[in-house]
């Protein structure tokens, strides 16, 4: 039994829209912004976290619950470009702006989009970037923080 390991087996597009989160079509993956190489290695955050739903009684010797709501901690750390090619991200990604982020774990990276592929795909609404301190022996950074602002496809499938 072996290992996934994940260098380079992940993709991240910024897509303007979608007419279908379960099934974004290659043309519409192939329309976004792949904003991958511009990500730092540990830069992708989309942390879901499900609140308790507390089910005891005021018969309960226990505590008992069941799942809630779901939320996602989701922000990403980009490499500022010395070019506006390079710089997209940062020039794109404003207090405001909204779109798709679409996700392809577990495929090369130069893999292109392909029908039956599994993506996530996350309605966002960026937050105000945030410049990263300059660090020595560092490429200058930003965060974007972002919102998810309806329920993502966690488990999409390309058209």
């Amino acid at each position: 039994m072996g290992d996934l390991i994940s260098d380079g087996k992940t993709r991240v597009a910024w897509v303007p829209s979608l007419a279908n989160l379960n099934a974004p079509t290659v043309a519409e993956l192939n329309a976004g912004a792949d904003y991958t190489k511009r990500i730092t290695p540990d830069g992708l955050k989309l942390d879901p976290s499900t609140a308790d739903v507390d089910t005891g009684s005021l018969a309960s010797k226990f505590d008992t619950a069941t799942v809630g709501r779901v939320k996602f901690e989701t922000e990403l750390t980009f490499k500022r470009g010395d070019n506006p090619t390079d710089d997209a991200p940062f020039t794109t990604l404003k207090y405001g702006v909204s779109g798709i982020l679409v996700v392809r774990r577990g495929v090369e990276y130069t893999t292109a989009w392909t029908v039956g592929q599994k993506v996530e795909t996350y309605p966002i609404t960026c937050g105000e970037p945030q410049n990263v301190s300059p660090a020595p022996n560092e490429v200058a950074k930003f965060v974007s923080p972002m919102k998810v602002t309806d329920q993502p496809a966690t488990s999409a499938t390309v058209a």
